[in-house]
């Protein structure tokens, strides 16, 4: 029998047709049903078919340039009902989640040759190894014993920054890799420099010793070298579970890594009296509060994207009519909530309102500029007299409504495409402004130590080691950030750019919101959350639960894995520097 389906999303209007073979193409990819096929070999990697298998043909050519230019090949399928996606064989989702566990390499991820990934990951090394000579917080002054101290501790601080780089940073660009608004060099590179921009001008200079408020300052007074090692002990032991979770492409959270480290050192070495019971207790509870509150939120503005911008008369005019409103209310809370301009209340919100404001009048006029000559094609033509798309009032908030086809798909896609790489950019600078402390909070206080102990609760990072923190998170998406970035934006549920929007938009209002309450969250569970209830929103099948299970698996075993950790390196460190001092 002889079948063919549509490929959309590579050549308009073109029908591949093979005897005995039938074809479907999911997320770039094309899997064929068959013993004997031929294309050209300059569109795809054919590899060996075998009799009564199936064979994967992979497409060379699969980096977008441009939001809009990124539809992916499921946007017609289950979100957009298009008729040359309605049926989906289990054979093929099977062959397609075996082939998505399937981690590549960072030559393969990037589409580079092994020699060049091999010349980055030196470059990368040695840098580490040399650039701490430089810094002005090696240890001038001190003798050759504390600045070897000081040279080691500074490896710390950057091993668990580049494992937060590989880990965490997936929270702000693994939605836009998924949905195809951005490739995975993009997402690096403009990651890279948004990360370290935030580390450096944004970081805290100023930090507890105790993280997180786990640990009673006061156990610790006069025990400066046990305190030292404990310090060295939750940055490795982070940064090992962090990595494990890294190379299996488990999304953990950075913060729950050092709680656990600094709760299994605190236990052994303090007692029970060294622990803020309370503070753990909110830490956990953020484990179900976090990912429940993002799915909710998320599916909520998944759905509202539907009804209101999928249902209207001209879904592309509806998609940029709603883009600078959620601008205005994002930059709006953003600056109210997280950088007030201002001390005083009324000032503070009129000033957030303004660059609210300003904000969406920019993104009004970049939309319009760069996909006005679609939304002038859409207006012209006459809407099709579809039951599904004109009849609004009987459409129900969470009814399936069919989506938009052609260049009304364009206009949509194309204006949540660029919405999804604005909202990326932010979390990714405000992200290594923020969790940079988890790496250089804890270093900054073992140096301190080092040049002549703690002599109050508040230690300052000077600017050389927020500069190499950032560098840390940086080198760690390099080499490492694809593992998660896969897990986020592909394996737990399809993504369009308006379901990566709805992911990014909720998990963000979740963290602002949660923070300004002072509820327990993390950043990372309610990113996760909020990629499933988009997943939910389409039906409870789109999720794969293999993937959801593994996930929950690793955030349960975080804090008790680095508890572990940190206790057997303490000890180790302990004996070593009994020898040393």
């Amino acid at each position: 029998m002889t079948s063919s389906y549509s490929l959309s999303s590579i050549r308009n209007s073109t029908k591949f047709v093979a005897n005995n073979s039938n074809f479907f193409f999911p997320r770039q990819r094309l899997c064929v049903f068959t013993n004997e096929t031929q294309f050209p070999k300059k569109d795809f990697l054919v590899l060996k078919p075998q009799t009564c298998s199936f064979s994967f043909l992979r497409l060379k050519r699969s980096s977008f340039t441009h939001p809009f230019a990124a539809l992916s090949s499921f946007a017609e399928s289950d979100d957009e009902k298009g008729e040359n996606f309605e049926v989906k064989s289990h054979q093929e989702k099977a062959i397609s989640s075996e082939n998505e566990d399937e981690m590549p390499g960072m030559a393969q991820a990037f589409n580079i040759s092994s020699s060049t990934a091999s010349a980055i990951a030196i470059c990368i090394a040695l840098a580490a190894l040399i650039l701490p000579f430089f810094m002005k917080s090696l240890g001038q002054g001190l003798g050759f014993k504390y600045k070897i101290l000081s040279y080691v501790t500074i490896l710390f601080g950057f091993y668990m920054a580049w494992n937060i780089g590989a880990n965490d940073v997936a929270n702000a660009m693994g939605t836009s890799v998924g949905s195809g608004a951005l490739s995975l060099r993009q997402a690096v590179v403009m990651a890279g420099v948004l990360e370290f921009s935030g580390a450096l001008l944004m970081g805290t200079h100023v930090t507890n010793t105790m993280q997180k408020g786990i640990l009673v300052a006061n156990v610790f007074q006069g025990k400066d070298t046990l305190l030292f090692a404990g310090l060295l002990s939750s940055l490795a032991a982070a940064g090992t579970w962090l990595q494990v979770a890294s190379y299996y492409g488990l999304p953990v959270s950075t913060t729950h890594c050092i709680v656990g480290s600094m709760v299994g050192f605190g236990l052994v070495y303090g007692g029970t009296g060294a622990v803020f019971w309370s503070s753990l207790a909110r830490v956990i509870s953020s484990w179900v509060i976090s990912p429940l509150l993002g799915a909710v939120v998320s599916f909520l503005v998944y759905k509202c994207i539907r009804r209101f911008v999928y249902s209207a008369r001209n879904p592309g005019k509806a998609a940029a009519t709603a883009a600078p409103i959620s601008v205005f209310l994002g930059v709006t809370g953003i600056s109210f909530v997280a950088l007030p301009l201002s001390k005083t209340l009324n000032l503070a919100l009129g000033q957030a309102i303004t660059c609210g404001a300003i904000s969406a009048f920019a993104v009004d006029r970049i939309i319009w500029g760069q996909l006005g000559h679609l939304l002038a094609k859409a207006s012209s033509k006459e809407p099709e007299p579809e039951p599904e798309t004109t009849d609004t009032k009987n459409i129900g908030f969470l009814s399936d409504i069919a989506g938009p086809k052609g260049t009304q798909l364009k206009i949509v896609y194309g204006v949540f495409g660029y919405m999804q790489v604005l909202s990326a950019c932010f979390m990714s600078f405000a992200h290594g402004g923020n969790d940079v402390s988890n790496a250089i909070g804890p270093l900054a206080a073992a140096l301190s130590i080092l040049q002549g102990g703690l002599s109050a609760a508040d230690i300052v990072i000077p600017n050389d080691v927020l500069a190499w923190g950032g560098f840390g998170i940086v080198a760690g998406l390099t080499m490492w950030g694809y593992r998660v970035i896969a897990t986020i934006g592909k394996k737990i549920t399809e993504l369009t750019p308006t379901r990566g929007f709805a992911a990014e938009f909720a998990a963000a209002s979740v963290v602002l919101c949660a923070s300004k309450l002072g509820l327990p969250i993390s950043g990372t569970h309610t990113l996760v959350g909020a990629v499933m209830g988009v997943g939910f929103a389409r039906g409870f099948n789109s999720v794969r639960a293999e993937t959801v299970r593994e996930i929950a698996t690793s955030w349960a075993v975080t804090i008790p894995a680095g508890a572990t950790f940190a206790v057997i390196y303490t000890w180790i460190l302990t004996k070593l520097l009994s020898y040393l001092l």
